[in-house]
């Protein structure tokens, strides 16, 4: 068939057979979302198959996918590559959350049949979360396409490392198809990554709010020496996208990237209260229909904690008075976050931790385990933070701190850089 054919074949076929299969894999609630216009951004997987899946073409193929990996007519990536390449495509791995991207975080996932290809799909977050030589061998390249959120401590930037360094070790190619940053590509905050951190939580050492693309990402994890061995990598660029773009800019359809991160504007309430829930003791929405928008704690007066927050000058974030409906008698506020905010998101994250914690005189560190503590100390980077909690350390000195990593990293990551 001819490419252009094939094209015109997937395209036509998005309303029918490819989202009548996600509904037979009870999907429902994954479906994406109707494109708010036009896509302005032609993704990765899109630039690939315009090529006619060249770097591809006779070649053993394996998958790193799931649900978000969508073309910008809303078809499953693994479908187009399957109909493009035949047999070509080996195996699917899954990251957390499975291919559906409906397990809970932490969940382990189990090896599998994908019902959308029949195709055994091997998990990336069981007993292994780096592709084993053994399921490697089979292949010749890896291609890597998952919507990521722009926030360190997702997993799926950790995941696409592990297979990178896997790759390279067993000599195989790596390919990511791009795709959008939904936070931007401009604003880059938030803490370092010290090396004695380093974890699956915080694999890749880049401030914990990047501003870059997986395919971004993954030039610089090469050219820094953040892995072990270097696979040969090839990056498919996406078209029309530009670092100022929010998700909404790009007409492009949103696939919940996991439970609680169902549409495009939460990756910045993750960014804003991710670390914070970290902390048992707490609630920041989980359970809820806006996971991630509130800051809660028991004994909180709601009202002078959102007044308080207001004189403090985060624009283009608001701030309501929040009675807990999961957590009877935890009360704090509500976040509402313009989308186009220049605010230092991760430094009202910060406010609110140090807040949190002085407005409940210490009770929700005490009722962290060692476990949550480690993980809480993990995922900020550092012992920093957990520091300054304990002996009463402003968050203005803590964000100020950032300012010489962050400049620095806004120097090193130039180079890699491939929108404009």
């Amino acid at each position: 068939m001819h490419k252009r054919d094939l094209l015109k074949g997937l395209t036509a076929s998005a309303g029918l057979s490819l989202l009548a299969g996600c509904a037979n894999v009870s999907t429902r609630a994954r479906l994406p979302s109707a494109p708010s216009q036009t896509p302005r951004v032609s993704l990765g997987i899109d630039e690939l198959v315009k090529g006619g899946f060249a770097p591809l073409k006779g070649r053993r193929v394996g998958f790193i996918t799931n649900q978000t990996s969508m073309s910008g007519a809303g078809i499953m990536s693994r479908r187009i590559l399957q109909q493009g390449i035949g047999t070509d495509l080996r195996a699917l791995f899954g990251p957390e959350h499975g291919l559906d991207t409906r397990a809970r975080a932490g969940d382990h996932v189990a090896n599998s049949v994908d019902p959308v290809t029949g195709l055994k799909t091997l998990s990336l977050y069981g007993p292994t979360r780096k592709p084993s030589p053994q399921m490697l061998a089979d292949l010749d390249v890896v291609v890597f396409e998952i919507q990521d959120i722009g926030v360190r401590s997702y997993t799926y930037i950790s995941t696409m490392a592990l297979a990178m360094e896997a790759c390279g070790e067993a000599g195989k190619d790596f390919i990511v198809l791009d795709r959008p940053n939904p936070m931007g590509g401009e604003l880059v905050q938030g803490p370092p990554m010290e090396s004695a951190f380093l974890s699956f939580v915080g694999q890749v050492p880049v401030p914990y709010r990047h501003g870059l693309t997986i395919g971004e990402l993954a030039k610089m994890i090469i050219s820094k020496g953040w892995i072990k061995a270097n696979p040969r990598l090839s990056v498919i660029p996406m078209q029309g996208w530009e670092r100022s773009m929010t998700w909404e800019d790009t007409g492009l359809p949103w696939v919940a990237t996991s439970p609680n991160i169902p549409n495009p504007s939460s990756p910045l309430y993750c960014a804003a209260t991710g670390i914070l829930g970290e902390l048992r003791g707490v609630d920041i929405g989980i359970g809820t229909s806006k996971p991630f928008h509130y800051a809660a704690a028991p004994g909180i007066d709601g009202n002078l904690f959102a007044s308080d927050l207001s004189a403090m000058g985060f624009e283009g974030v608001r701030f309501l008075p929040y009675q807990s409906v999961v957590k009877p008698g935890f009360s704090g506020v509500e976040l509402i976050i313009d989308p186009r905010a220049k605010t230092d998101i991760m430094a009202l994250g910060i406010a609110l931790i140090v807040e949190v914690v002085r407005r409940t005189n210490g009770s929700v560190l005490a009722a962290s385990p060692r476990g949550a503590q480690d993980l809480f100390q993990k995922v900020y980077g550092s012992l920093a933070l957990d520091q300054a909690l304990k002996t009463g350390g402003t968050w203005q000195n803590l964000v100020a701190s950032w300012r010489p990593s962050l400049d620095a990293f806004m120097e090193d990551r130039a180079p890699f850089l491939l929108y404009r």
